[in-house]
């Protein structure tokens, strides 16, 4: 069983432009995810997929350095770009991980796949609906059901955000959510805003010392001491890029 996880990042963000190598703490933010995700015990794999665009050459070129296996394929449609990649990669089952996630806690990543291995699911994520922190968010899919999606998908908000085809056809697969004990939905700790990369550069600048991978539970214990933390995003709104792709979907 080759359990792969495919890291999708480019540096043309809309909100906030090249943020994937913007610095953050000893590393990179894109570093930062992987260095993160090294730390998952039911992972074989770790590939970079990012687009053939010529703007993100510095982003391919920051991942040969650190030996860090990379695949390049479409911009716009993400969909077949992660298609390729797993195919690539000769993935049995995928875990999706977007390069804005920089606090990617490890062992959230082991319960998902825990849970997708455990129950015999075609797909497993965490945010479906959310209970964990934007910031964590995990899928878990089976390379069959990704090809599936690939094959069939035609929506623009199906090809530009991998996943939406699978969670949209739950009597075609076999779907399931892990849900965190404590509903943390409104914590925000992902990065696609200036006000995102704030945040994070104080959460790394306080925790990056402490262990060995920044955990989720060292990142509330943090928050909850210092409120005024999650007041610098608390008025950004969760999925923006996904719900500009649904506004295509009804402008066809």
């Amino acid at each position: 069983m080759n359990n792969v996880a495919i890291v999708q990042a480019r540096m043309s963000s809309t909100r906030l432009p090249g943020k994937v190598l913007m610095p953050l703490g000893k590393r990179n933010v894109i570093g930062q995810v992987f260095h993160q995700l090294s730390y998952c015990r039911k992972l074989d794999r770790r590939i970079l997929a990012t687009s053939v665009d010529a703007s993100d050459d510095p982003l391919a070129e920051w991942a040969y350095a650190e030996s860090i296996e990379v695949f390049r394929g479409n911009l716009q449609d993400v969909l077949d770009r992660f298609y390729r990649t797993a195919k690539w990669a000769n993935a049995d089952t995928v875990v999706r991980i977007t390069g804005d996630c920089p606090l990617i806690d490890p062992t959230v990543v082991d319960k998902v796949l825990a849970m997708f291995f455990e129950g015999g699911y075609d797909y497993v994520s965490n945010s479906n609906p959310p209970t964990f922190p934007d910031g964590m968010d995990t899928e878990v899919f089976t390379f069959a059901s990704l090809e599936e999606s690939w094959r069939i998908a035609r929506l623009a908000s199906e090809r530009e955000h991998v996943t939406p085809y699978i969670r949209n056809h739950n009597t075609q697969f076999k779907i399931g959510n892990l849900e965190n004990d404590e509903n943390l939905e409104s914590v925000r700790l992902t990065l696609d805003n200036p006000e995102d990369y704030k945040l994070i550069s104080l959460i790394y600048d306080q925790l990056e010392k402490v262990g060995t991978f920044v955990s989720l539970h060292a990142v509330m214990n943090l928050v909850k001491n210092e409120k005024s933390l999650l007041e610098i995003n608390t008025h950004i709104q969760r999925n923006e890029g996904y719900l500009s792709s649904l506004k295509k979907d009804k402008n066809k």
